[in-house]
């Protein structure tokens, strides 16, 4: 089934990234980011861009500890494309709905990424970015499944001393972000990092700082925020 974008309908700040992703490759990110010839769960993340209190910003959601896969990372809402879902742009809205309680009907599907793959959980996934046009109040539906949900601000993550690099006791580094109280490391980190740079919003940053996984979840604790995932206003 066809589902609808709308590429047009973008505000002017957010024409460079839909130019700068065009050409986007799983190895923008990293090799093992490609997606496997057979197999693998299809799904989607919707990467929601708004315009908030402190300028353009994006929808992340830190997941709950008790989940069997990627628990207590921060992601992009999102999850498994159901039978019953139109496709990508459908199950990401969904998805983000029963996960953030936003309203589907203030986002605008802009476009979608090329698949990327998430070796730990075997999904096959295809992001959606939309812009958040008439922005909702958004907060943790379920607790058992998202801990927390944060309107990051671009500015913030473009922030030097906000970006480092996290070493996983598996083996591996890959970019990553301390903001407001929360680590994004892993496949968001990696995405939000080429997106920064897709969309012109990168700011020169220094690679060497090097944390491993370990000593970077523990620095959180010097950051403040709210942890009982109370409401976050549109904006």
């Amino acid at each position: 089934m066809t589902e609808d974008l709308h590429p047009d309908a973008a505000p002017r700040w957010l024409h460079p990234l839909l130019h700068g992703v065009r050409d986007f490759a799983p190895t923008d990110i990293a090799a093992r980011r490609t997606p496997p010839a057979h197999g693998g769960r299809r799904a989607a993340v919707l990467v929601l861009f708004g315009e908030g209190p402190s300028g353009p910003d994006v929808l992340l959601a830190e997941r709950s500890s008790d989940l069997r896969n990627h628990a207590g990372q921060v992601a992009f809402p999102g999850g498994g494309i159901d039978p019953g879902d139109t496709g990508p742009v459908g199950a990401a809205l969904r998805e983000a709905e029963e996960e953030t309680g936003l309203e589907p009907a203030g986002v605008v599907p802009l476009t979608t990424l090329a698949d990327l793959y998430v070796p730990p959980s075997g999904y096959v996934v295809t992001p959606v970015v939309a812009h958040w046009a008439e922005p909702s109040a958004v907060h943790a539906v379920d607790p058992g499944e998202t801990a927390h949900v944060a309107r990051i601000p671009i500015a913030a993550l473009a922030d030097p001393a906000n970006r480092v690099r996290v070493r996983h006791p598996a083996g591996g580094t890959g970019p990553a972000f301390q903001v407001e109280g929360l680590l994004v490391w892993g496949f968001t980190g990696g995405l939000l990092s080429a997106l920064l740079h897709a969309g012109g919003w990168e700011v020169p940053w220094t690679a060497a700082r090097t944390l491993d996984l370990a000593e970077a979840l523990a620095a959180r604790s010097g950051a403040t925020r709210d942890d009982t995932g109370q409401e976050v206003t549109g904006g």
